[in-house]
C-alpha cells in the first residue's frame, strides 16, 4: 500500500519523504490518488477552460472564476507533462497501486454514467496494460497523440512482433453487442475486425465473463474481484 492508502496525513508523508505537503499533494493528484471537494472543482473548471484557452490563460480564468490565487489553482493541479517526480523512490513511495486505482475509479464513473466519453476514459487508462487474447496470446495497446495534443481514436496493437490499429469504432461496437455475462468466443461480440483483441480487454475490464477452458488459457482479471 502506499503512504497515501495508510491516511497519513499530507505532513505526515511530507515528513517522511522530506517534501512539501503541497507538492505532496500535487504529486498525489498527479498519480490520481487524492480526492476533494476543492481539487474536483479546480479540475473541472480548469478544463472546462482548457477547451478554449491556453493552459496560462485557463489557469488565470478558473483563479478568477474559483477566487483563489494562481498558485493555490496551480497546487490543485497535476504535474504537466514531462515533469515528473524528484526521485524513483518517492515516485514508488506514493505511486505503488495508483495506476490501478485509476483503473478502477475510471470504470467506476463509467458504469455510473456510460457515456461514450466516461467509456473512452476507462480505456485510456488500460493503455500499456497487459491483456491475453482468446487463444492466450499477450499483447498490449497504446493511443497516440496527433498533431493537435488531443489523443486519437484509434488503438495501437502491440504483438511484439508488429503493431495494427484497432479503430474506437469497433471497440464501441462491440460493446453494445454484448449479450448476457458470458461470452462464449471473441465472435459473439461481432464480425468486427481485431474483436479477438477487444474481447481480451472487455474480460480485462470486467465488462463480460468466458468460460472456464478459456480462462485457463488468459487467467483471471486483475482489476476486478469476482
Amino acid at each position: 500500500m502506499t503512504l497515501y492508502d495508510s491516511e497519513m496525513s499530507l505532513q505526515a508523508i511530507g515528513n517522511a519523504l522530506n517534501l512539501n505537503p503541497i507538492k505532496v499533494r500535487k504529486l498525489l493528484i498527479t498519480a490520481g490518488v487524492y480526492e476533494s471537494e476543492v481539487a474536483e472543482k479546480v479540475k473541472n473548471t480548469f478544463e472546462e477552460y482548457r477547451e478554449t484557452q491556453d493552459y496560462k490563460t485557463s489557469i488565470l480564468s478558473t483563479s478568477s472564476t474559483l477566487q483563489l490565487s494562481k498558485a493555490s489553482i496551480t497546487s490543485y493541479l497535476p504535474y504537466q507533462k514531462g515533469v515528473y517526480f524528484p526521485s524513483t523512490a518517492e515516485k514508488e513511495k506514493i505511486s505503488v497501486g495508483a495506476e490501478r486505482q485509476q483503473r478502477y475509479r475510471a470504470m467506476k464513473r463509467w458504469r455510473a454514467d456510460p457515456t461514450e466519453e466516461n467509456f473512452w476514459g476507462v480505456v485510456l487508462v488500460y493503455a500499456g496494460v497487459k491483456f491475453k487474447t482468446y487463444s492466450g496470446l499477450p499483447f498490449s495497446y497504446e493511443i497516440k497523440k496527433g498533431r493537435n495534443g488531443e489523443y486519437t481514436k484509434e488503438l495501437w496493437i502491440d504483438r511484439r512482433e508488429k503493431s495494427k490499429s484497432l479503430a474506437w469504432s469497433s471497440v464501441l461496437l462491440a460493446l453494445g453487442n454484448i449479450k448476457g455475462k458470458v461470452v462464449e468466443r471473441p465472435k459473439a461480440l461481432g464480425d468486427i475486425r481485431g474483436v479477438t483483441y477487444i474481447y481480451g480487454m472487455f474480460y480485462r475490464f470486467g465488462l463480460i465473463d468466458v468460460p472456464d477452458e478459456v480462462k485457463e488459457k488468459i487467467g483471471h482479471p486483475k482489476d476486478h474481484k469476482k
